[in-house]
């Protein structure tokens, strides 16, 4: 079984509610989100064209990209809707000391 990581991402004051941020995890492009004080991160690459998955609007738990309209919960990286026919990764994250940590499998 892997072992999850913790690495430390930014302050929680630099994600308000509401707000997604976009990161690089060891080159690997990620989104995190502020979804009235729950803490998401799935990669930022959707699955059907690789295109900017983070840069689509967010209806309730959903992100649509913005490319063709694929749809994918923000909580688990499933996706729910063509043309996107597989999931992306979510990532664990937790707040410690006020700092945003996001866990990658070792």
């Amino acid at each position: 079984m892997d072992q999850i990581q913790f690495y430390q991402v930014c302050s929680i004051a630099d994600l308000p509610a509401g707000e997604r941020l976009l990161i690089d995890l060891d080159d690997k492009p990620v989104v995190i989100f502020n979804l009235a004080g729950a803490y998401y991160a799935i990669d930022d690459v959707c699955t059907h064209d690789d295109g900017p998955l983070g840069e689509g609007e967010v209806e309730g738990c959903e992100i649509i990209c913005p490319r063709h309209g694929a749809r994918f919960d923000i909580r688990t990286g499933k996706v729910l809707t063509l043309p996107a026919v597989q999931s992306v990764h979510a990532y664990p994250i937790r707040v410690k000391d006020g700092m945003f940590e996001i866990g990658v499998a070792e």
